[in-house]
């Protein structure tokens, strides 16, 4: 019986040692696949504490297995405890998977998906983690794309259409419509293809489009305003809902730019190569990249050589102004100057030469000029113009330049003398300030020539003769004059004397036959008177009166006729002139004139005092006769400096016209009714042999006043 228990006791034995074995097989197969699994497996007990891990949970956790399992989920989840952390899984029964954030150690976020098995080993529950967080980024991101693709559709920039497969378009934003000019709301009513003109082109667009699904290019596109365009585009398809989407930027205004750039190109090749000056495009190291015709004539060498050659091969480096130069330009990048280039032949010319650096290309562009026959050129013009310069200033005749405005110009020397004209008022003043506007209308005639009175600053009239020459030079005209107030006042004084010696030789023939006469009948006037006994005193007072003012005149004949036998002497020319008032008091008392002197110190002069008496009588019976109604005479003697005296005569008659003035003193000319004109002409005469001088100013309505210059010292007259 015993054997029979103990038989059966190690047959059960054997069975659950076999069925031991067995399970322990099972077990490591489940171990395996736990291990190996794709997802993340741990145990955790009730507290959320790890308790077995497999690699993937390693990975997923970024840790060491020893390490994870030394944590608590509560580790990762800081949003829930571990406790909590099965229990909300468990209010989620009707979901297979939860979502949660796990949160390692490193600081890196992940997202998983979870389930958890609750007592899978005794208390120990499993939770199976797969990672998500690739599938939530991209959630996130089509998301944020799904936002902002109608905000960047509706604000871009560039045109966006989306159209169907037939081609209708079933939307665009703002700039599309702005850019093809269509409300919006008319959008449906059209076909992208509406706008390609070209049937090859819109046919090759859509054969693309269909078979590889994108295309970009360019686009010629008509408006339905006619107006043409060119769009930069790129199509693709199935952009959203199986439609395709069309990027469209307006180049249009670019392609003209580049057509313009292309155009200035070719303008600036045809300007280089047919330049007349010439051109050189240089590096860094003045080697000669690129050079037009003309340069080869400057530099006087084939095309091939010029290209072989460094600019410096040209210049002396020495040279300081080329030193300078070349400062300069390395400061600024650009310059204008002149040098002296040295030709291959030895020959030397002066260039004037622009140089810029492009810094974009990193060369040097320089235009050159020949200047060699200008400087000649100009230094002859200058010479030319110092010439006509030396001329113009040393020129004895005024000379003004004026233009078509009637402006002066320029002003010689003698012309500012003649004229008083100032430097500053050249540019300024008209030459009417000088000249009579009535000959503006005469110098319209070319070579005209005039005479006339001009006042200048200082009162004094002066007479110029001038001509003058229009359009010597574009807007540039002459006139040239001179002074021949002299020459007028010397062909005066030899019109005069002509005069006097007529009137000398016909005086002295009428005195030679008029004196026999007058003899006779003066002897028998006087043995009538003695003879007849009546008393006819008064015809023979006045028979003798006339007889003796013809004997005056005579002698006014005479002294015109010949040179008089004078003897000069020192007298005071006061007592001279008190001694003539005193002679002439009663004839003035009778009309009721007033003469007054007045006089300082004056020094004795060197004179013939019988003549000068007779001028004073002369001028003071002049104004006598001219106040008939009486009046005042002014007589003033003073010393003019230290060698003249002036004595002045001034009445209160009726004056003098200006244009009788310039007449006082010629031959026979007279303003009284009764005058001979010889008193004035003789008292010329006689100041004149005393070194002297007469002037009259005379207003008409108020007077006139002789001004008598005599010298102290009159021996120089003599």
């Amino acid at each position: 019986m015993k054997q029979n228990i103990a038989a059966i006791e190690e047959d059960l034995l054997t069975k659950r040692l076999k069925k031991a074995q067995q399970e322990n097989e099972k077990l490591k197969k489940y171990y395996e696949i736990f291990d190996r699994s794709i997802d993340a497996m741990v145990l955790l007990d009730h507290h959320g504490k790890f308790f077995q891990v497999n690699q993937s949970a390693c990975r997923l956790f970024e840790m060491e297995k020893e390490v994870i399992l030394e944590k608590s989920i509560d580790d990762f989840v800081t949003a829930l405890p571990g406790n909590e952390f099965i229990k909300n899984f468990s209010d989620h029964e009707k979901q297979q998977y939860a979502e949660l954030m796990l949160k390692l150690e490193n600081g890196r976020i992940k997202y998983v998906e979870y389930s958890i098995i609750e007592n899978i080993y005794g208390t120990y529950n499993l939770a199976i983690f797969r990672d998500v967080s690739s599938k939530k980024i991209l959630e996130q991101e089509r998301s944020i794309n799904e936002q902002l693709f109608p905000d960047l559709f509706d604000r871009a920039v560039d045109g966006i259409v989306i159209f169907d497969y037939e081609g209708f378009i079933i939307d665009a934003n703002q700039s599309f419509c702005t850019s093809f000019c269509i409300p919006r709301d008319e959008l449906k009513n059209y076909k992208f293809s509406d706008f390609i003109e070209d049937e090859k082109m819109k046919k090759y667009f859509y054969e693309v489009l269909f078979e590889k699904g994108k295309m970009k290019g360019e686009m010629p596109v008509r408006l339905k305003d006619g107006t043409r365009k060119i769009f930069e585009f790129t199509t693709t398809s199935n952009i959203l809902h199986g439609f395709y989407m069309s990027i469209l930027r307006d180049i249009t205004e670019k392609r003209l730019m580049e057509q313009q750039i292309l155009k200035s190109e070719e303008r600036f090749r045809e300007i280089f190569e047919n330049a007349l000056d010439a051109i050189l495009i240089w590096d860094h190291f003045g080697n000669i990249i690129r050079a037009n015709q003309w340069a080869c004539r400057i530099f006087e060498l084939p095309f091939d050589e010029l290209l072989k050659s460094n600019l410096m091969r040209f210049i002396n480096a020495n040279d300081p102004k080329f030193l300078q130069v070349k400062d300069e330009y390395l400061k600024s990048g650009a310059i204008r100057e002149e040098l002296m280039f040295y030709m291959p032949n030895g020959q030397k010319k002066q260039l004037e030469f622009t140089s810029k650096y492009n810094p974009k290309e990193k060369t040097h562009m320089t235009i050159l000029r020949n200047i060699s026959d200008r400087k000649r050129m100009e230094k002859e013009l200058r010479e030319s113009e110092q010439k006509f310069r030396n001329v113009f200033n040393g020129a004895m005749d005024g000379i003004l330049l004026f233009n078509d405005d009637w402006l002066i110009v320029d002003a010689n020397p003698a012309a500012m003398q003649i004229l008083g004209l100032t430097q500053d008022q050249i540019g300024r003043d008209c030459i009417f300030r000088f000249f009579p506007i009535h000959f503006k209308s005469d110098w319209k005639m070319d070579g005209l020539t005039k005479e006339f009175a001009i006042t200048v600053k200082n009162k004094q009239e002066r007479i110029l003769e001038c001509s003058f020459k229009r359009h010597i030079i574009e807007n540039m005209n002459l006139v040239i004059f001179r002074d021949i107030t002299e020459r007028k006042e010397i062909e005066e004084r030899l019109r005069k004397s002509d005069t006097l010696n007529i009137v000398g030789e016909l005086a002295a023939g009428i005195a030679h036959e008029i004196r026999n006469p007058m003899t006779a009948l003066k002897g028998f006037i006087q043995l009538l008177q003695g003879s007849i006994k009546e008393d006819y005193s008064m015809y023979f007072n006045v028979i003798t009166s006339e007889l003796k003012r013809i004997e005056s005149i005579i002698d006014e004949f005479l002294i015109l006729a010949k040179p008089q036998a004078v003897r000069f002497e020192q007298k005071n020319i006061v007592k001279i002139m008190k001694d003539t008032i005193e002679l002439l008091n009663a004839q003035a008392i009778l009309v009721n004139v007033q003469i007054h002197l007045d006089y300082g110190e004056v020094p004795d002069i060197f004179c013939e005092p019988n003549q000068l008496k007779q001028v004073f009588i002369n001028i003071l019976k002049n104004a006598i006769e001219v106040m008939p109604n009486g009046g005042n005479i002014y007589v003033s003697i003073t010393k003019e400096d230290d060698h003249r005296v002036q004595i002045s005569i001034q009445d209160e008659g009726p004056g003098i016209p200006k244009n009788k003035l310039k007449r006082l003193g010629e031959p026979f000319y007279t303003t009284k009714e009764r005058g001979t004109g010889l008193g004035l002409m003789v008292s010329y005469k006689i100041i004149k042999e005393h070194n002297g001088k007469i002037d009259v100013k005379s207003k008409v309505g108020y007077g006139t006043t002789f001004y008598i210059s005599l010298p102290i010292n009159g021996q120089e007259g003599v």
